[in-house]
């Protein structure tokens, strides 16, 4: 267990990029600013495609540069995508002009994924403390999830109090400014380069990140680590839907029109939500330590999450149906720390940003077909049966392939 002996400066350095990386105060209310700005649904679903395109072409050659050449030169490279894509969505109110804002938005996301989770992991491992890997990444995770709750309060705040959507991007860029500078401050001996006998080629990161994946142990680890992940990006967006029949049943306050109230009532909830997360993350290592199964049990925990979601949904249920969704997220934030940690005790950790960041190539491909079988069922049935449906369909999934074995002849 993580305790105060541990909690040296590079631990508060490590909790507060987490912190500072989930200051997005313009997440909660993402889509309704794209609508704010005269988007169609049509285009606004090309901008996510372009996105998730971006994301899959550049995520795994991203791992392998950041095994190779540095991860903290590459995480900095990330922050700068992500703040010049703020910067034009502040600046713009044009469908073209947000498509490379989109494709900058993804390439920060692809060179992000699992190269801080590496620079953890390095960490611990030149300290002697590999042993704390789900302890320690959970508590700094945790506070990632602070971080999305102060945002969620924050954004909030600033649509009820009138504030424009667009300038909510300008005050995302002070946050990530910060974290980039934070990453500068970082000791040089994280990117693996201090000896020059360790330094490994592109190439020489591409065989070993092939080896390590012809392990079907590693392969079905990052599988399992990637499919509650996929399936919550592809549901999550649906919750302000529950979100707002929740805040309708609240009176109205005089004076006050009904989506600025809406609004503060939506960050409220998101602020319940990762504040409920962060305490999940950092005492994840206190369920692994009480089940040998919590891989496969928190899958099935959450889906099935989702199945009573969309159940309750379906018959007016709406608080319970929010309650139950929420049990989604903590599911998630119990497996991240747990999951990572797995993950870094089965692959070299030269390599482990490489992978990782497949694991994250894994979750967008499950995420895009997940969220085509739920928007296919939306259409058609509504969002309370697609949530019972979609969540049926994993849950039957996991089933087959955890329980079902073939005969042997």
């Amino acid at each position: 267990m993580v305790n105060k002996d541990h909690k040296n400066l590079q631990y508060y350095k490590f909790s507060a990029y987490g912190f500072l990386k989930n200051l997005r105060f313009f997440d909660a209310f993402f889509i309704l600013f794209l609508v704010q700005q005269g988007l169609s649904y049509s285009e606004i679903g090309v901008l996510y495609a372009v996105r998730e395109i971006s994301i899959n072409l550049i995520e795994i050659p991203s791992g392998m540069l950041a095994d190779a050449f540095g991860r903290r030169r590459v995480l900095i490279f990330s922050f700068l995508s992500y703040i010049l894509s703020f910067l034009i969505f502040y600046m713009s109110n044009s469908f073209l002009l947000y498509l490379p804002a989109f494709i900058l938005f993804g390439a920060g996301d692809a060179f992000r994924s699992g190269t801080h989770k590496g620079l953890i992991m390095t960490y611990l491992k030149q300290k002697g403390w590999s042993n704390l890997k789900i302890s320690y990444y959970g508590h700094t995770r945790s506070w990632s999830q602070r971080g999305s709750a102060l945002s969620s309060l924050i954004a909030g705040t600033i649509i009820f109090a009138g504030g424009n959507y667009q300038n909510i991007f300008l005050l995302s860029t002070i946050p990530y400014v910060l974290n980039l500078f934070l990453i500068l401050s970082y000791p040089e001996e994280l990117d693996d380069m201090l000896k020059p006998a360790k330094k490994k080629t592109f190439a020489q990161t591409f065989r070993s990140f092939i080896s390590a994946l012809k392990d079907l142990k590693v392969v079905k680890l990052i599988s399992h680590a990637a499919l509650h992940s996929a399936y919550l990006k592809a549901i999550k967006d649906y919750i302000q839907v529950v979100m707002i029949q929740v805040a309708l049943l609240f009176p109205l306050i005089t004076g006050i029109e009904r989506y600025k109230q809406n609004g503060l009532m939506i960050g409220l909830f998101y602020f319940v939500i990762y504040v409920m997360s962060s305490f999940a993350s950092k005492f994840a290592i206190n369920f692994e330590q009480k089940s040998k199964n919590i891989v496969i049990l928190t899958l099935f925990a959450g889906f099935g999450a989702g199945v009573l979601s969309g159940f309750f949904y379906g018959i007016d249920y709406v608080i319970i149906a929010l309650i139950s969704f929420i049990f989604i997220y903590i599911i998630e934030n119990i497996r991240k720390p747990i999951l990572t940690g797995y993950v870094a005790d089965r692959v070299p950790e030269e390599i482990l940003s490489s992978v990782l960041s497949a694991q994250s190539q894994i979750k967008t491909i499950m995420t895009a077909g997940i969220a085509l079988i739920f928007g296919f069922i939306a259409d058609r049935l509504g969002i309370a049966w697609s949530m019972c449906i979609t969540s049926s369909i994993l849950i039957i999934f996991m089933l087959i392939i955890t329980f079902i074995r073939p005969n042997k002849s």
